[in-house]
């Protein structure tokens, strides 16, 4: 599914394309449609995020822990399955970047055993935490990281932010179990 979204309803701003690869099953009958809420809930992000004016792009996989863990340890070097595994493009919205092409952002993959298993040990709402972790994969793409406490910081500031205006609780405080329930 490829949709296409101006942030604010503005077809004049920074508009955002994207893509979703549901490329296990399960993620259906979990969530009702994990294209609509990928699309919404990374155009919702992206509206909190700075970039100029132009189309971009962003691909998602919904997948599997045996394809997160080979993606994982192909491009991290850690053979586990994760949650969430974000890579950025690289891409700048420069003067030798076709301005009539949308600039690819990067992609997204998540893991339906571990997304799932995640949210039923710690108690929250599938659908929340799936919202936080594209809110973080995103993030990812946009350059934020948690390497150090200070960075930490920063982005799970920002996601606290974002979530909160989807009506999701603060996914890192520790009663966020009980709010979601």
């Amino acid at each position: 599914m490829k949709t296409e979204r101006s942030p604010g309803g503005d077809p004049t701003s920074v508009i955002l394309s994207v893509d979703v690869d549901v490329a296990d099953d399960a993620w259906r009958r979990v969530l009702d449609d994990p294209e609509q809420v990928c699309c919404e809930t990374l155009t919702a992000a992206f509206g909190f995020l700075d970039y100029p004016p132009r189309a971009y792009e962003i691909s998602v996989m919904l997948s599997d822990d045996a394809r997160q863990q080979r993606l994982n340890a192909e491009y991290r070097g850690k053979d586990a399955t994760t949650n969430v595994l974000s890579f950025p493009s690289g891409e700048e919205a420069d003067a030798a970047f076709p301005a009539d092409i949308a600039l690819p952002l990067g992609d997204i993959t998540l893991a339906i055993e571990t997304v799932q298993r995640e949210a039923d040990t710690q108690g929250l709402s599938l659908a929340d935490h799936f919202c936080h972790l594209l809110v973080h994969g995103m993030l990812h793409l946009a350059g934020y990281d948690h390497e150090t406490d200070d960075d930490a910081e920063v982005m799970e500031t920002l996601e606290i932010e974002i979530l909160a205006s989807f009506g999701i609780a603060n996914p890192y405080s520790d009663d966020a179990a009980e709010m979601q329930k």
